[in-house]
């Protein structure tokens, strides 16, 4: 083996290394917001305030976060930058009637594709949505993000989801749901 066909092998591992770390990190950040994002939080010690903060920390500065398609476009809309995200999510954790008290995030369908600095990711989404009346939902989206390394750290740059379903579930079909997570606790 030649010592220019060593570099290059060297090299195409050193690319193969780098998309593959890239590929873990935007899997940990999607991870990470769907986890701020369930009710009750999981995180302990994480107060409202906390949350917020570390769900906007998940995005570049220019970042947009939106709903799209036809059932989407008019429930959530796009919301650019640090600012308006955090007020989106400040909006959506107020308390409500009836009150939220489970929403639990699964992720499904995975597709990451790393090129360079930047990079594209889909997913298929399912939540269950539980109230304190005892009604519930299930909704399903899909989700087409795209990521952008800042500073050495991978944001999200555009969180787009657009709705697959909502589907009403039968009335008080979940039992024993905690009204707190204890799951992180020290």
């Amino acid at each position: 083996m030649s010592y220019e066909s060593l570099l290059q092998e060297l090299q195409d591992m050193k690319e193969s290394v780098r998309v593959l770390r890239a590929e873990a990190d935007i899997r940990r950040i999607m991870a990470r917001y769907m986890l701020l994002c369930d009710v009750p939080l999981p995180e302990h010690g994480l107060n409202g305030e906390g949350r917020l903060r570390e769900i906007v920390s998940l995005f570049a500065e220019d970042a947009r976060w939106e709903g799209v398609g036809e059932y989407y476009d008019n429930q959530f809309g796009a919301r650019i930058g640090h600012d308006q995200i955090y007020r989106h999510f400040q909006q959506f954790f107020q308390p409500s009637t009836p009150q939220l008290i489970l929403n639990c995030h699964y992720l499904t369908c995975e597709q990451i594709h790393v090129s360079g600095d930047t990079a594209e990711g889909q997913w298929v989404h399912f939540q269950p949505w539980i109230f304190d009346d005892g009604s519930s939902v299930l909704r399903s989206s899909r989700l087409n993000n795209a990521f952008r390394c800042v500073d050495g750290a991978w944001k999200i740059s555009r969180y787009r989801t657009e709705n697959v379903f909502i589907a009403p579930l039968p009335e008080n079909w979940a039992t024993n749901i905690p009204s707190t997570s204890v799951l992180m606790k020290a």
